[in-house]
């Protein structure tokens, strides 16, 4: 529908010629008089905004004096009145904003499309007849004015003289070369007249190719003006329907039909705000507790139903649509079990922020958000000695292997809140490195930081790196993590695991670093996989290094961290989305999980512990079945386990167990001051055997024989039991 057959009937509907419902018009009465000046001076604003993000595209986003100064005014002064023009021949002024559709988008389209034609008709015609309305004169003052800027330049005294006189000159260049397009011809002429080596030749045809790139640059400021107008114009209608629909609309949808587990102090004062903001979003149905005395009773007229069992016949009778746990202090066993017992059922799951954020004001109760698997695998939070760590990492170049990584990026980030004298970043993958600098550039802009691009298997890349910027605390973090993939690929994780941890081991013992935290997986203890049983090497090489090194070295084990790259909770999460089916390897197996902020703070406080030699062992709580995670995240997603997203059993992938073994209890840990971190006892092997070892694995690795790698590995770790 057009904007003229829109707008013909006042007081009506666009298009249909019935009066319009109360409340249509939102505008006061006032304003609707000027609605064709408010809409013309909605379009000046946004061709100024246009041209401007023109130029700043043109520019490399950038905002030069060059371009802002004069540029900008004087095409603007062209802009304008042509485009006020064209957009009200194509009667852009009139109509209603809150319906608009394809066709008027397809209008400020051809409206802007035919305003850059002639836009760039006028800068092609003043390309060529400019002379006739620029007089010599004036550019000769700026000539003028420019070399007696100079000439003050050279005469400075003063920075803040130096500055002004400079910006100065930048504004004038950038009006001498927009008027000075007009006589490119002349100046081309004028060159060939004069010697082909001559200076003054030479400097006419430097001039000339200045003036080219100006004229290419103003073309690329119009061509581009049409991207940004349209972009702009589209927008801004596009917001005002979506403001209309979504704020005033008769039929946004039914409300949700909601529950509340927790008839206490935070149950009722969600509801609470939510009667009083009339909240059209839900409707509020009944609350749950486990507490008999509550059952029966009503808090502001809405009962309290039943208990956290009866959750599914509740739901099922009045027709849930999403279940909000108002339970502040809830813990993850609490929160697990409403979501087990509702199994079965399509519903939406809500939790109320914590305790602490709603008593100290940070969150209302009734910031809700979803619940996520976080909460229902996390644990209690750690305690740290942020003294000690601070100690350890204040004022230090701390350089991180694999810093683009789940852990080596949230490593990254926990170091950066002691503030590091400079952080580097080692990663070989450009992408998630240039990711990890941009996002801690912006969060921590006081941290002086490196990016690196570096192979930590390349030993003349790694000794550069230390030799330049010589860190004091060394994170290694870099490895080849994925069991089935190194099944496939022995070799290289042998490369990446074994000679990339003995190369920056070495650097950092060559070049005096103090500290040394490399870590480790769960996937050490016992191994079964050729991933687990190049880290248990790995683990060794440190150890053994230690003894005869000024560096402190230290190891720290974990299993399973939750949403890292590769781990099973994100690739539940694409299966789910995908309509499924959930693939398992095996219904007993087990893992320990925790999550990566807890993992990282735990090996900085292993970290600052350690005397060199340990190899710590994080306490990674109970292990959960797999496919009990994936019954509880498809729940969490609103479908329903076994019914709307399938689970299936594929089987154990190569080098993979049922039961990781990783305990902080037992007659080979050694308690330490953190309760959840214990040591390792453990006899290590004679440096001799240990090197001959390694030395016969790196030879063998290059050869891919995924048979010689395992035999030469047993070797180092008999342990090693290959599947």
């Amino acid at each position: 529908m057009s904007d003229t057959t829109k707008s013909k009937n006042k007081g009506t509907d666009s298009g249909t010629g019935t009066p319009s419902a109360p409340g249509v018009n939102h505008l006061p009465k006032g304003l609707l008089r000027y609605r064709r000046c408010l809409i013309m001076l909605a379009h000046l604003g946004c061709f100024i905004a246009a041209l401007g993000l023109a130029f700043l595209f043109a520019f490399n986003m950038q905002i030069l004096r060059k371009w802002f100064i004069y540029q900008f005014p004087i095409l603007l002064a062209f802009f304008i009145p042509v485009k006020l023009i064209v957009f009200g021949w194509f009667r852009q002024y009139s109509g209603w904003w809150r319906y608009v559709g394809l066709s008027d988008l397809l209008q400020i389209a051809k409206a802007s499309l035919v305003s850059s034609i002639l836009l760039m008709s006028i800068w092609y015609g003043y390309s060529f007849l400019g002379r006739y309305i620029v007089p010599e004169s004036a550019i000769s003052a700026i000539h003028s004015r420019m070399e007696q800027i100079e000439q003050q330049i050279a005469e400075a005294i003063s920075d803040e003289q130096l500055l002004e006189l400079r910006q100065e000159l930048s504004n004038l260049k950038g009006l001498k070369d927009i008027l000075e397009v007009s006589r490119m011809t002349e100046i081309i002429a004028e060159a060939e007249q004069h010697p082909i080596n001559s200076e003054q030749r030479l400097e006419l045809v430097q001039r000339h190719l200045e003036l080219k790139e100006t004229q290419r640059k103003i073309e690329g400021v119009i061509m581009l003006d049409l991207l940004t107008t349209i972009m702009l114009l589209a927008g801004l209608r596009m917001l005002v329907r979506l403001y209309h629909e979504e704020f005033f609309s008769e039929t946004r949808g039914s409300a949700r039909r909601f529950l509340i587990v927790g008839a206490g102090n935070a149950g009722e004062a969600l509801l609470r705000e939510m009667l009083r903001r009339k909240d059209v979003q839900y409707e509020v149905v009944g609350f749950i507790d486990d507490n008999p005395a509550k059952i029966g009773m009503s808090i502001h007229g809405i009962p309290v139903l039943g208990n956290v069992d009866q959750l599914p016949e509740i739901c099922r009778k009045h027709n849930i649509d999403e279940i909000a746990i108002a339970i502040p202090s809830a813990n993850r066993k609490q929160l697990r079990r409403v979501v087990q017992v509702c199994e079965g059922t399509k519903l939406r799951f809500s939790t109320v922020p914590s305790l602490t954020d709603i008593a100290s004001g940070k969150l209302r109760v009734s910031q809700m958000r979803d619940v996520d698997i976080n909460d229902l695998l996390g644990r209690d939070e750690v305690k740290l000695d942020l003294a000690d760590i601070e100690k350890y990492l204040n004022g230090r170049t701390i350089l991180v292997t694999g810093a683009g990584g789940s852990i080596g990026s949230e490593m990254c980030r926990q170091v950066c809140a002691f503030g590091p004298k400079a952080l580097l970043l080692v990663e070989q993958a450009e992408n998630p490195l240039f990711f990890i600098e941009r996002e801690l550039l912006r969060r921590f802009p006081d941290v002086r930081m490196h990016s690196l691009i570096c192979n930590i298997t390349d030993k003349q890349r790694v000794d550069q790196i230390f030799s330049f910027y010589r860190p004091e605390i060394v994170i290694h973090a870099a490895a080849h993590k994925h069991v089935p993939l190194m099944e496939n690929n022995p070799g290289e994780a042998v490369k990446n695991n074994v000679l990339g941890t003995c190369t920056v081991a070495n650097a950092a013992d060559t070049y005096g670093a103090s500290g040394v935290v490399m870590i480790s997986t769960d996937k050490a203890v016992n191994p079964t996989s050729i991933m687990g049983a190049t880290k248990r090497v790995a683990e060794m090489y440190i150890q053994d290094l230690n003894k005869t090194s000024k560096t402190r070295f230290v190891t720290v084990r974990f299993g399973n961290v939750l949403g890292s790259n590769g781990s099973v909770v994100p690739i539940f999460k694409q299966q789910i989305a995908a309509g499924g089916p959930v693939t398992v390897t095996h219904p007993e197996m087990r893992r320990y999980f925790m999550t990566i902020p807890e993992a990282s703070q735990l090996v900085l406080q292993a970290a600052a512990m350690g005397e060199g030699g340990e190899i710590f062992v994080l306490d990674m709580g109970e292990p959960v079945k797999i496919v009990d995670l994936a019954r509880e995240l498809i729940t969490l997603s609103g479908f329903r386990p076994g019914k709307d997203i399938e689970i299936a059993f594929s089987g154990l992938r190569p080098g993979e167990k049922l039961f990781e073994e990783l305990s902080i209890e037992g007659e080979d840990m050694l308690q330490t001051r953190h309760p959840k971190i214990a040591v390792w006892k453990n006899i290590p092997k004679d440096r001799e055997t240990l090197r001959k070892g390694i030395e016969a694995l790196l030879s063998v690795a290059v050869t891919q024989d995924r048979e010689k790698i395992i035999e030469t590995i047993r070797f180092l770790v008999p342990e090693f039991i290959c599947q």
